[in-house]
């Protein structure tokens, strides 16, 4: 549960980040955000899922409290990743809708 929430967080941090790097797909606080935390999740989801599952801080020498800095720096890194990149597809879908 622990590794969701630090997706979620990431991934709001990287939707924004993203948008103020590549000022194109910005699409104001609150779409930018609400797009990252759900890439966030995904993206979170997609790298526990690659470092073997949800038992990754379970199997890879877990500290005290059950999660080790390896899957920390997993999940901020897949949920700030995933939130960016989900940000540019809304983007990009919005763009296309807007066209038609």
């Amino acid at each position: 549960m622990v590794e969701l929430i630090i997706s979620l967080i990431a991934g709001a941090a990287g939707g924004n980040a993203a948008a103020k790097i590549f000022n194109s797909i910005d699409m104001g606080v609150v779409v930018n955000s609400i797009a990252g935390i759900v890439g966030g999740g995904i993206g979170g989801q997609i790298i526990a899922a690659l470092l073997g599952g949800a038992g990754v801080a379970e199997t890879a020498g877990a500290t005290a409290g059950g999660l080790d800095l390896g899957a920390i720096v997993g999940q901020i890194v897949g949920g700030g990743v995933g939130g960016g990149i989900l940000l540019a597809i809304v983007k990009a879908i919005a763009g296309a809708l807007k066209k038609t």
